[in-house]
């Protein structure tokens, strides 16, 4: 089986292990040899665009091997938001965790793979919803991950514990106003921000990001008055903590590294300056900060072409294998349904 991986992975530069799941093999570069797995499945961000684009740019460009896990529908149609996906056991060996998720209630034995992973303190990147990754029932064994967690050792859940902020709001309007990222003067000479310019435009409205005093704050997001990158400030709304690196701690009481962010739709990442910072910050979480130069390479593999975030507008009809390859769509042309 292992042969058959790696023999199709020589001819078309990824192979299917489930049927929630791609792998795009890496090659030569920095990254050769490591492995980071994607969780990919919220409601509105398009995280089934965004993951499979950085995880590409990773694997062609960097020699990364990423796993990216989709959220399906019964049929094995990716459905966004869904909490049926297999292959989180790529985790027992990952060398990175990136969470795009939102409000997911996953089978037993694949948050069992998320738990061992945080239990032996691997690195952790986190985007936009995965502050809110879990909704989990109280009569659940996992129940302390859930977003409004109340568990005297693991208050407000995933979202809080891990990544540093649990779900707070949104600041100012989503889908309505846009947002500028600026980063932090003071933190300019940080090796993440390599190469970032001192803005980038974000599609997705700006959350409100509340920074303890453990965090290092990269980036703050300005609500604008309108979706225009070029768009004036809101003057009520000063700028808000939106990007940061923290530590966590294991089971055994150890600090590990965490890169978050509060943007990152689909369509956010087309901006350069912030798909930049994203693939930088993933670099940094690996403790490979060595490896960030201004000049990375960063440039899309294969088309991409987000759709507009949304709640249910999501391509229909698209198969995690639909995405292998580096040469494949991300999306293929299929109907988009967004709720009335």
């Amino acid at each position: 089986m292992k042969a058959l991986r790696l023999l199709l992975a020589s001819l078309f530069g990824t192979a299917p292990i489930h049927a929630t799941s791609i792998i795009y093999e890496g090659g030569p570069g920095p990254g050769q040899g490591k492995h980071i797995v994607f969780l990919a499945s919220d409601h509105e961000y398009r995280a089934e665009e965004s993951c499979p684009a950085l995880a590409r740019i990773l694997a062609k460009h960097l020699g990364f091997t990423c796993t990216v896990v989709f959220g399906v529908d019964a049929d094995g149609f990716i459905e966004a938001g869904s909490s049926r996906v297999s292959g989180l056991e790529a985790l027992e060996k990952a060398d990175l965790f990136v969470i795009s998720a939102r409000f997911l209630n996953l089978p037993d034995e694949q948050m069992a793979h998320i738990v061992s992973y945080l239990d032996r303190g691997g690195p952790v990147v986190g985007m936009r919803t995965s502050s809110h990754a879990f909704k989990i029932p109280g009569n659940s064994k996992y129940a302390k991950y859930d977003f409004k967690s109340k568990a005297a050792d693991y208050e407000n859940g995933f979202g809080h514990q891990i990544l540093g902020n649990t779900w707070v709001g949104h600041y100012g309007e989503n889908h309505k106003q846009g947002t500028r990222i600026t980063t932090v003067p003071e933190q300019r000479g940080n090796v993440i921000l390599a190469g970032v310019g001192e803005t980038a435009f974000c599609h997705a409205g700006a959350y409100v990001g509340k920074a303890a005093p453990d965090f290092t704050v990269l980036t703050t997001s300005q609500p604008l008055v309108s979706m225009e990158p070029n768009a004036e400030p809101d003057t009520k709304k000063p700028p808000m903590p939106s990007t940061w690196t923290r530590h966590y701690a294991a089971k055994d009481g150890s600090k590990h590294r965490v890169f978050h962010t509060t943007q990152g739709a689909s369509q956010d990442i087309l901006d350069d300056n912030y798909r930049r910072l994203i693939i930088n910050g993933i670099l940094w979480a690996l403790g490979m900060e060595k490896e960030i130069k201004p000049d990375l390479n960063i440039a899309f593999v294969g088309p991409y072409k987000p759709g507009a975030f949304s709640f249910g507008g999501y391509a229909r009809n698209v198969k995690p294998s639909d995405l292998a390859g580096f040469d494949s769509p991300i999306m293929p042309d299929r109907p988009r349904e967004a709720k009335k």
